[in-house]
């Protein structure tokens, strides 16, 4: 099931964010978000993990590098990744006072390496595979998917 929105002649997004739908703690934080947002659509949902996730969609952000940073497009083509990502989506919610201190250099820069500790630890912490061997199974599945030829065999 896809969660991102393909209407692109009705688009009122001012921010499409890439999420991963498979980490519980990312889900807590989208759907406060979805929340947030209503039914106004300033954010568009994408969901890096539906096996339809498409990078040329999103501005070229592939499914590995989606997954090792959390990424955003705005509506010009660029692309944004780490804690940027969160100021710009509470700004475009109304709350962007909740990440106004990072916009001050050093404390975005304490903001940035304290991100980067989340994300590189993301996966373990929420009992998950490394990211290696996520995209390697992924690509297994879309494979057989494209090939039909994986069928497990029962003996």
């Amino acid at each position: 099931m896809s969660n991102s929105v393909s209407n692109s002649s009705q688009s009122t997004w001012q921010i499409k964010l890439l999420y991963d739908s498979e980490c519980p703690l990312c889900m807590r934080e989208v759907n406060f978000l979805r929340k947030r947002d209503g039914d106004r659509g300033l954010v568009e949902f994408v969901d890096i993990a539906d096996e339809n996730y498409s990078s040329e969609a999103n501005g070229g952000i592939d499914y590995e590098t989606a997954m090792g940073r959390i990424h955003a497009i705005l509506p010009d083509g660029t692309a944004i990744k780490n804690v940027e990502v969160f100021r710009r989506v509470y700004e475009v919610l109304g709350m962007g006072w909740v990440y106004a201190i990072t916009r001050i250099p050093v404390f975005g820069w304490i903001a940035d390496q304290l991100y980067a500790i989340w994300a590189d630890w993301r996966l373990k912490l929420t009992g998950r595979a490394d990211l290696a061997a996520i995209v390697a199974e992924r690509q297994k599945r879309l494979d057989c998917s494209v090939s039909g030829r994986c069928r497990i065999e029962e003996n």
